[in-house]
């Protein structure tokens, strides 16, 4: 096992002071969980970025390329045929590639979520024969999400370079 140096240490970023609103308290924990996962990938180096650490063939860039997939999905209404498939970033996809596409999913993710004022109301995406869930619903279930893998990806950080904190 690695030891952790001073180097490879980063301090944690503490949770999020938001507005007192509930739209406000959920979009800022979100975007706190979207950050860290973003940043505990970005810089990981090739190729243990993309081996896998576990039996069930998680890696670290997957994870992030999975989660690209699902914000597309949730507030884009793209859909996705083979969730499992979407955990292997393409190899021609560099680290830098697949943290910009997540970027750029969390950034058009955002726009759609900025004209929503009321949690109550669905996500307002395309995507025939399926109703879309209600913001609430949505960005609870973004943060579960995000959450669940940003952990996974601690984890799978410090044993590729012992790095660790968000």
């Amino acid at each position: 096992m690695p030891s952790t140096t001073r180097r490879n240490r980063h301090r944690d970023t503490p949770p999020p002071r938001t507005g007192s609103s509930e739209i406000e308290v959920l979009r800022g924990f979100l975007d706190y969980l979207r950050t860290s996962i973003a940043a505990k990938t970005d810089g990981a180096p090739e190729p243990q970025v993309r081996t896998p650490a576990v039996p069930s063939g998680t890696n670290l860039l997957g994870l992030l390329n999975h989660l690209t997939f699902v914000e597309r999905s949730m507030f884009l209404g793209d859909d996705v045929i083979d969730w499992q498939a979407t955990f292997q970033a393409a190899p021609a996809d560099s680290v830098a590639d697949v943290v910009a596409h997540y970027c750029d999913a969390v950034k058009r993710a955002n726009d759609v979520l900025d004209g929503c004022a009321d949690l109550g109301a669905p996500v307002p995406r395309r995507r025939s024969g399926r109703s879309a869930p209600s913001v609430r619903w949505a960005l609870t279930h973004m943060i579960e999400e995000t959450g669940r893998h940003a952990g996974h990806a601690d984890i799978l950080r410090e044993i590729i370079d012992s790095t660790t904190g968000r």
